[in-house]
């Protein structure tokens, strides 16, 4: 079964900004579509952004577009985040996960998650 393991959060400033990162491991996903998602202090996990398996297409959800931009690792098996002009509101569990076509859906394709990574942002 594959694990998703992300990193790169931390406690950042309202403006700054944080790069994530996601592995994937015991299975292969280069072949995957796939996502970022959040959780906040009680609220619902929600979609963040999601690339196609070769990069061609990108979709983010209308609370950081503009702001944050996914790519594909060199390794095609991770998933990167670079998250710029944070915002307070942004601070979240940071998780990914392979994603359900169209992107726009906005929907995970695996039913099991990481251990997610923590953003703060304070104001």
């Amino acid at each position: 079964q594959v694990q998703l393991v992300e990193s790169g959060g931390g406690l950042v400033q309202a403006g700054g900004s944080l790069r994530l990162s996601c592995a994937a491991s015991g299975r292969t996903l280069t072949n995957h579509n796939l996502g970022w998602f959040r959780q906040a202090p009680g609220k619902e996990r929600e979609f963040v952004a999601g690339i196609m398996w070769d990069g061609s297409v990108t979709y983010y959800s209308d609370s950081v577009k503009g702001r944050f931009t996914i790519s594909r690792g060199n390794a095609k098996n991770t998933v990167l985040l670079q998250m710029n002009s944070l915002k307070p509101e942004d601070t979240a569990v940071y998780y990914c996960n392979a994603v359900r076509l169209p992107l726009a859906t906005m929907l995970a394709l695996f039913d099991f998650w990481g251990q997610g990574t923590q953003v703060t942002v304070s104001s």
